[in-house]
């Protein structure tokens, strides 16, 4: 009983079994490269729900592209810290 109160609504079951979704526009990603069991692929805010390849790809490039920005951040605060010229 307890159980159908967390049922979803894609399966029919408490905890669902994502594997028999074949219909979302999601599953066009689920190859791709980082996409790693248990989650799999894994778009909370549902950016890619239209299932649109060059968006997806864009903001992938942009991730790491400002993933890299902050990395360098970091890295001009900590060597002024632990360094004197």
């Amino acid at each position: 009983t307890i159980g159908m109160f967390f049922q979803d609504g894609l399966t029919g079951s408490a905890w669902g079994d994502w594997s028999l979704y074949t219909d979302s526009p999601l599953r066009a990603f689920e190859n791709e490269l980082g996409v790693q069991p248990p989650v799999g692929f894994w778009d909370p805010l549902e950016f890619t729900k239209d299932g649109n390849r060059e968006n997806f790809l864009r903001r992938r490039a942009v991730e790491i592209k400002h993933g890299r920005v902050s990395m360098y951040a970091c890295i001009g605060y900590f060597v002024p810290e632990y360094t004197k010229f």
